[in-house]
This record gives structure tokens, sequence and C-alpha cells, in this order.
């Protein structure tokens, strides 16, 4: 298995302890978890050849443009 695929498992097992979560914070927390090993397997495909560094580049422009979209 790939080690990218590792950080992806563990950002699904935050995800899904962020749901059942009983407190605002220790959602937060899951969440930010989660979003840091997602960032992980992102870096861990860019440094093993399987995605270019533009990819990245249009990726972080469209989640930005993204969060822009929902607080406006």
């Amino acid at each position: 298995m790939k080690q990218s695929q590792h950080f992806l498992d563990n950002a699904e097992n935050c995800a899904q302890l962020a749901e059942r979560a009983s407190e605002e914070p220790t959602y937060n927390r899951y969440k930010r978890m989660e979003a840091a090993w997602r960032a992980l397997a992102k870096e861990q495909d860019w440094l093993d050849g399987e995605t270019s560094p533009s990819d990245s580049l249009l990726e972080s422009s469209e989640s930005l443009r993204d969060r822009a979209q929902r607080t406006a």
C-alpha cells in the first residue's frame, strides 16, 4: 500500500471520529487533524512523482476560491 494511502486512511478515521464527537472543540480538533492527514497524502503523492507541483497549485487555488465563496 502506498504511503499516501495510509495517510488518507488516517484522515478518514479522523473524519469518522469528528462525526461522533459530542463537543464542538473535539469535532474541530478531529477536522483539523483530517485536513492535516489529507495535506500529507497530497505532499507524499507529489514526493513520489504521482502529481506535479502545478496540480497542487491548482487544487490550492480552487480550495481558496471555494472557501471565499462559502464565506461571501
